[in-house]
């Protein structure tokens, strides 16, 4: 870091010095009727091979330009060119401010006058003359879609599907890669992840109207954060406007599977003060969802004679409300022409409250005959609530508080007319927090059940001869679950002229970052025994759930359970009614500390090499330190003492990108890049759990390395005048050291005392095999694959048909892991990387003319592996799923515009299996969900 320092130095001093026979142009360039900034406008200086492109506040710099008389030349995707006159002079900073003006015609192509393709135009804009392979999607095509959040959102882009939870698109995956193996940051800045054990970013606690472009980076160039194997999606909030600004939303809507309400409402302000030298946006979001799910879930296994049968059916019916709040806000000060400050703030809070009645056959075990046939199964009938206290936050439901928020300062500097710095800082942070969390059982053991596998997509089990009488509590618990992380970082850029041809234009870029993360989980559980006696289920207040309606099937009956109400009124803490007893086997193994202190440092060399063949050349260096606190547990529940482990590791990431312009419109890229993956937290904790009545032990695994891959891409783009875009290419991803779940059913004794010499207790008995888990380094993973899009306003069609528009965008993957040991220690073979969707297919038609737009969105993923078992029997699969969506507009006046949505239309549930397709884990539904609402736009 000292040598980069003393080279940022001298560089600083050369170049001023040097740069006082030229000048600067500097300046801002915006939509002449919106009065809104133009992101990604190509500009040049003629004569000479000036050129720069304005970045997301439509600003743009000339450096280093000799003193004279030019012509600025601008071009813009559904723009019309615009030319002006420009004079520099030796030592100073020419400014100017451009204006364009929409539509027009070139050649025999017209251009779209609408202002609802304004907004995808820059978004074209920036993506034909960004070097690196993207995609970017302005928020104008994120307001076609009737998407709630950022992750249903951004699912439309080739190449990404979603994880849903409850319904909301979550974790994103790219490219095939698990959501651990993407990076996800707002305007630049990295989102912690608020999950316990992994680095996963909740995708829907950002609504999508608090984003004005989503940025994915699906190859990275040496300046990027370089942990972002499958890609990195940026998400750019509003920056302040040129003009007044004044936007509200309000709608309302209902969920047909619990016909409840949802209610959204939105606000965004902003203006210029102080002769325009200070800029300011306010954006504020509110969405009230309250639905619910019907889900049935399965466990599958084969016994010694090769009978497949369920050991555990559970029937669950969930009752949801999530509130989401979203407030950001965005400053820019200009000092002068050559100096600007940004600030930035965010901050999201979703409140996720739950009741979950869970009916749950368990232990299913099969009777024989003399000959080993199954004869019938017994088993234990389980009943359970799951709520909270009663209280104004929790309202007797499981509450999970969920915020994250970031803070950015931000500087642009022009040093000379040859230097331009910039600089930031921010501090990131994201909590889960699950207050007074409660669970009350009700059990009958011992039961005959019935089992119905004739269907096992939908597998049922019952237990006729049980009734409410036959139940007596089996425990009742409160929880609290705590998790935070932090993230403080600084990062410091130099760019100024290098080129080794005369001719052509060169820029060296140099620049450090630090990052300082934080993250602990603190977790408690407490089991309560009544003084009392509770009585049967028959004689408590309880609820009864029938099977009217119930979205898989009628033949589902939930039943009765105690009610959410009575259970959120208990007096936990009041000794004469419950006795309290701590449970450490629920939460001590899970516990941790980490600490992660990142460096780097990194040097990028951009060169023209002709009039339309550019290269980028350059490495990246990444240090990470890490310091893991954890729990050893023996018998479950006892702490043997703490582990507390260092390491550190430096990564060294080459990376050269090629960009050919064949023409105006025709761009070709290719890229060999380099990036990693860093395991996930608890991966690395040092804790160790024994569990003796499992007969298993689970630990971390300090030492795993992260996980690093060398990249191939290739991509051609055809862009359209009429704002479009046809695109293909091809990936191919080469990972080293992936992470995947070890397992071992024959470990011994020998073996704990070997791998944890320095633990005194040895929880494994002699002569015992126990199950052990652990993450590991496997060998290699291979990911390849191409994808296709197109997106195209119809307007070369006469009268009518010109109003049509199509999205449509095809991805194939393919991948093969290498180094990956099943249960019984024998290396498999055939296994693809978990996460990998074969086939992933977006396409909406649309149509829109001066007053009217409507869209019909459908969104379909292959299924795919999600999570490797011990062998392929117990590997777990997500199922594919095909969403259809529907919104249309109406506009009343020219402020303001009426609107109706539509989602799911085609009940999608959320679907697992086990080893094969019809064999259901999980089978979650829920519904439609409509929305019709107001928008005014100033």
């Amino acid at each position: 870091m000292r040598q980069i320092f003393l080279t940022v130095l001298f560089s600083w001093l050369s170049m001023i010095c040097l740069g006082q026979s030229t000048g600067l142009v500097t300046g801002n360039i915006i939509d002449k009727n919106q009065r809104l900034s133009l992101p990604g406008a190509t500009l040049k200086l003629k004569p000479g091979s000036h050129y720069t492109v304005s970045n997301q506040q439509g600003k743009f710099e000339f450096l280093s330009v000799p003193a004279g008389t030019y012509t600025l030349e601008v071009t813009y995707i559904g723009y019309q060119p615009f030319t002006q006159e420009v004079t520099v002079t030796s030592g100073k900073a020419t400014e100017v401010a451009l204006q364009l003006e929409a539509g027009g015609v070139s050649g025999k192509e017209v251009l779209v006058v609408g202002d609802r393709l304004r907004g995808q135009a820059k978004a074209l804009n920036q993506q034909r003359n960004n070097p690196n392979v993207t995609n970017i999607v302005s928020a104008d095509q994120i307001g076609r879609f009737p998407d709630a959040n950022i992750g249903d959102a951004i699912k439309r882009i080739p190449g990404i599907t979603m994880q849903n939870d409850q319904g909301e698109a979550r974790n994103i995956i790219i490219r095939g890669l698990a959501p651990e193996l993407n990076a996800v940051s707002l305007n630049g800045d990295r989102i912690p992840s608020a999950e316990g054990d992994n680095r996963r970013v909740q995708m829907d606690l950002i609504p999508s109207d608090m984003v004005q472009t989503i940025e994915v980076n699906k190859t990275l160039t040496p300046d990027m954060d370089a942990d972002a194997i499958g890609g990195s999606v940026n998400l750019v909030t509003r920056a302040a406007p040129n003009g007044p600004r004044v936007s509200a939303t309000i709608s309302g809507g209902v969920n047909p599977i619990r016909n409840k309400p949802l209610y959204t409402g939105g606000l965004v302000l902003g203006n210029r003060f102080f002769n325009n030298k200070l800029g300011a946006v306010l954006s504020a979001s509110y969405n009230n969802n309250d639905y619910g799910s019907d889900d049935v879930e399965a466990t599958w296994v084969k016994d010694d004679f090769g009978h497949v049968y369920t050991e555990e059916v559970e029937v669950r019916k969930y009752n949801v409300q999530r509130i989401r709040r979203s407030l950001s806000a965005a400053l820019d000060y200009k000092l002068n022409a050559k100096n600007t400050i940004y600030a930035n703030a965010m901050y999201n809070w979703r409140d996720d409250r739950e009741n979950r009645y869970r009916l749950r056959f368990a232990d299913i075990e099969p009777e024989y005959d003399g000959s080993n046939n199954v004869t019938g199964y017994t088993g234990q009938v389980r009943r359970e609530t799951k709520g909270g206290i009663d209280n104004g936050r929790n309202k007797s439901r499981r509450l999970e508080d969920q915020r994250v928020q970031n803070y950015s300062l931000r500087g642009e500097h022009l040093l000379g007319s040859k230097v331009d710095l910039d600089w930031a800082v921010s501090y990131s942070s994201a909590s889960e927090d699950r207050p007074n969390e409660r669970y009350i059982e009700y059990r009958k053991k011992g039961e005959a059940l019935t089992l119905d596998l004739a269907n096992t997509r939908f597998p049922l089990a019952t237990a006729p001869e049980v009734t409410n009488e036959d139940f007596e509590l089996s425990s009742l618990s409160e929880n609290h679950d705590y998790t935070k992380e932090d993230e403080l970082g600084a990062k410091v850029n130099l760019r100024f002229p290098f080129s080794i041809l005369p001719d052509q234009k060169g820029r060296l870029r140099i620049g450090g970052r630090l990052r300082l993360k934080d993250k602990k989980r603190d977790n408690n559980f407490f089991d309560y025994e009544p003084t009392t006696d509770f009585a049967t289920l028959a004689n408590m207040p309880t609820v009864n759930i029938s099977g009217d309606g119930y979205q898989p099937g009628t033949k589902y009956t939930p039943g009765t359970f105690i009610s959410n109400t009575y259970l959120g009124g208990l007096q936990l803490n009041n000794a004469s009614l419950f006795e309290k007893s701590d449970n450490p086997a629920e939460y001590l193994a899970v516990n941790f500390k980490a600490k992660e202190r990142i460096t780097a440092g990194y040097i990028r060399w951009d060169q023209d090499l002709t009039s339309k063949l550019s290269v980028i050349a350059g490495v990246r260096i990444e240090n990470t330190h890490i310091d893991y606190k954890g729990n050893v547990v023996a018998e479950e529940e006892e702490l043997e003492g703490k582990r507390e482990v260092q390491n550190s590791y430096t990564n060294v990431l080459p990376g050269l990108t090629f960009k050919y312009n064949v023409n105006s419109d025709l761009v070709l890229r290719a890229a060999a890049t380099t990036s990693i993956a860093r395991p996930n937290y608890y991966d690395i904790a040092p804790y160790v759990s024994s569990v003796a009545g499992d007969a298993a032990v689970s630990a971390g695994n300090p030492h795993l390395k992260a996980a690093y891959a060398w990249n191939f891409d290739l991509m051609a783009e055809q862009y359209f005048k009429s704002v479009g875009i046809l695109s293909g290419g091809v990936f191919y991803k080469s990972i080293n050291d992936f992470i995947y779940t070890y397992r071992d059913d024959q470990y011994t004794r020998a073996k704990f005392a070997s791998d944890y010499s320095d633990i005194a207790t040895n929880p494994v008995p002699d002569g015992e095999n126990w199950t052990y888990k652990q993450a590991r380094n496997g060998d290699n993973v291979k990911v390849y694959g191409f994808e296709v899009a197109l997106q195209r306003q119809l307007d070369f069609l006469p009268g009518f048909l010109k109003g049509f528009g199509v999205y449509v965008n095809y991805t194939y993957t393919k991948s093969k892991a290498d180094g990956i040991f099943n249960a019984d220690g024998d290396k498999r073979t055939d296994v693809t990387l978990p996460g990998t969707a074969p086939h992933m297919f977006n396409a909406s038609l649309s149509y829109e003319n001066s007053r009217f737009t409507a869209r019909l969105s459908g969104n379909y993923t292959a299924a795919y592996l999600d999570e490797l078992g011990g062998d392929d029997f117990s590997d777990r699969y997500y199922d594919k799923q095909f969403f259809l969506d529907a919104n249309a507009s109406f506009k009343l006046t020219k402020r303001l515009r009426i609107f109706g949505e539509a989602n799911n239309l085609t009940n999608q549930p959320l679907r697992y299996y086990q080893g094969i397709s019809s064999r259901t884990m999980q089978a979650e539904y829920y519904r439609p969900r409509y929305n019709f609402g107001l928008k005014f736009d100033l």
